[in-house]
């Protein structure tokens, strides 16, 4: 998701994303249970099996291209 030399869940757009995904969980009256990143690579989840249906279907069907 970002480049590999990003590797701090301090920095701004890391932060930036964060926040998205919590509005996000929010919307699902859910919770961020997971948020890590390394190389530049973000893991998350959901406390909500809906919501993370929904992030699957989306890769899935490749939308995620649009984010």
């Amino acid at each position: 998701m970002f480049s590999e030399d990003v590797n701090d869940l301090e920095h701004p757009e890391v932060q930036k994303f964060k926040r998205i995904l919590e509005d996000v969980a929010k919307e699902y009256n859910c919770s961020l249970i997971v948020f890590e990143i390394e190389k530049g690579t973000v893991s998350f989840s959901f406390d909500s099996d809906e919501l993370m249906a929904e992030i699957i279907k989306i890769v899935q069907r490749g939308e995620h291209q649009d984010i």
